[in-house]
């Protein structure tokens, strides 16, 4: 089997531009070990219902005790750090791609959820983050009679 990179071209490429991805893009990243990979953090799904917000975060190779969930006045932070693997004298490595990694995600929590009842769980490399919400007070009636 064969794993070939797929790489969309415009509709006119100039020779030019193949010319400079050729010499610059592609062979010096190569050369460095980087195979486009792009760094980006997780994806995220969130759910809102009628009592309740589920968020969904795609956490893949971090461990429970890697992520912390803080939350701060009215922004709750998702966070993550794996620690880099010692790399022992007697190795070689003919590719190495895992490295430390980390991310941060800050979200704005509305004014109608309960921070003290938020709720989380991480799963087969998911974090689901239960954010219930509390009932806006309604303002009080009162007729008040007409003189």
């Amino acid at each position: 089997m064969t794993i070939t990179k797929y790489r969309p071209q415009a509709a006119f490429v100039s020779p030019f531009n193949d010319l400079v991805n050729d010499l610059f893009d592609r062979d010096l990243s190569q050369f460095f070990g980087q195979d486009d990979l792009k760094h980006s953090v997780p994806r995220v799904n969130i759910v809102e219902r009628e009592k309740d917000f589920e968020l969904s975060m795609l956490a893949p190779g971090y461990a429970k005790s890697d992520i912390k969930l803080v939350v701060e006045d009215e922004t709750m932070t998702i966070s993550a750090e794996q620690k880099k693997e010692d790399v022992k004298e007697t190795e070689r490595f003919t590719r190495r791609e895992f490295a430390q990694s980390a991310f941060s995600r800050s979200f704005k929590l509305p004014g109608t959820v309960d921070q003290n009842g938020i709720k989380a769980r991480f799963e087969n490399g998911i974090l689901h983050v239960n954010i219930p919400k509390v009932e806006e007070p309604r303002p009080k009636t009162k007729e008040i009679g007409i003189e």
